[in-house]
C-alpha cells in the first residue's frame, strides 16, 4: 500500500466515473488517456466548467501525468485506480509531448504543466470573478505562495489556505470548512499519489467545490523556493534532469528507476 495506515481514511468508499467525457479530445500516451489541449484550451475548458457546471454532486477532478507517472501507474494498480478516475489528465511532461509527435495520430499540441497553467488561470479568474482556495504544502510555503499570489493578482478571490499536514478530526474540519466556502478551484498540492488519493477519498464531501487541480511542487514554486528549469532544458524534455541537479539525494534514485520504465510503457501504449 501506498497509504500508511494514518492515511487510511482516504481510501474512497467507491469508484466514481469521469464526467468530461468526450467534451474535448484525449490521445493515449503510455496507456493513460491524455488530454489534447493547449494552456489557452485547457483554461477556456476550466472557465467554462466553472460557469456552467451546477454544484451539488462533486468536484471536477483534474490532475496530470509524466514520465514517473506514467511508471508507477503501470507499477501499482492502486495508483492506476486513482488516475482512471480522473476528469482530465494533461501532460505535464515534455516527453510526453515529444513521444506523441512521433507515436500519435493525433499530437499533443504543447506541454500543459501545472506552473505554466496556474497563471493564465489566475488572470482568468481574477477577470471572470472566480475563487479559488490553496491547500497543501508546509505552513510557510503555502503562507508565501498566497502570498506571492495576492500580489500578483490583486483582484484574484482567494477564499481560504491551508497547509497539507492535516490528519483525522482536524482534517474532517477542514473539508467541511472548505466546503462551505464553496471555491471555484481548490488547488491541491500534496504530491503523488497523495493528492490523488486525497481527491477521491474526499469528493463526496466537496460538493459545493467546482474543480480540484492537483497540483504537485506548485506551491514551491509560487514561494519562490523552487526555481524552474532554464527554457531550453523544458522545450528538450530535460527538466527532470534540471531538478536532479537541484534535489540529487531526494530525486536521483526515483528517476533513474522511473525513467527507463516509462519510456518502455510510452513506445508500447501510445496511439
Amino acid at each position: 500500500m501506498f497509504l500508511s495506515e494514518d492515511e487510511a481514511l482516504w481510501q474512497a468508499p467507491q469508484r466514481f466515473e469521469p464526467m468530461f467525457a468526450g467534451a474535448f479530445p484525449t490521445v493515449t500516451i503510455g496507456g493513460m488517456p491524455i488530454a489534447a489541449l493547449s494552456i489557452g484550451e485547457t483554461v477556456a475548458m476550466m472557465l467554462r466548467a466553472a460557469r456552467e457546471r451546477p454544484r451539488g454532486y462533486r468536484p471536477l477532478y483534474l490532475t496530470s501525468a509524466n514520465g514517473e507517472v506514467v511508471s508507477r501507474y503501470h507499477d501499482d494498480p492502486a495508483i492506476a485506480t486513482l488516475f482512471d478516475q480522473a476528469d482530465m489528465i494533461n501532460a505535464d511532461g515534455q516527453p510526453l509531448v515529444m513521444a506523441s509527435r512521433i507515436l500519435c495520430d493525433q499530437p499533443l499540441p504543447e506541454r500543459v504543466a501545472t506552473t505554466d497553467l496556474f497563471e493564465p488561470m489566475a488572470a482568468a479568474a481574477s477577470r471572470e470573478g472566480l475563487s479559488f482556495y490553496f491547500f497543501g504544502a508546509t505552513e510557510e510555503e503555502n503562507r508565501k505562495a498566497v502570498a506571492t499570489v495576492r500580489e500578483r493578482f490583486p483582484r484574484l478571490r482567494i477564499a481560504g489556505r491551508s497547509h497539507g499536514f492535516l490528519r483525522g478530526e482536524e482534517l474532517a474540519r477542514k473539508i467541511e470548512e472548505i466546503d462551505a466556502l464553496a471555491p471555484d478551484i481548490l488547488w491541491l498540492a500534496l504530491g503523488v499519489p497523495r493528492e490523488q488519493a486525497f481527491v477521491v477519498a474526499w469528493s463526496s464531501r466537496l460538493r459545493n467545490v467546482g474543480m480540484i487541480k492537483t497540483s504537485g511542487g506548485l506551491f514551491n514554486f509560487l514561494s519562490g523556493t523552487n526555481s524552474r528549469a532554464p527554457r531550453w532544458m523544458q522545450k528538450v524534455g530535460l527538466e527532470w534532469a534540471y531538478r536532479t541537479w537541484l534535489e540529487p539525494r531526494r530525486l536521483f534514485w526515483r528517476y533513474l528507476v522511473t525513467n527507463p520504465k516509462a519510456l518502455v510503457h510510452i513506445i508500447r501504449r501510445s496511439q
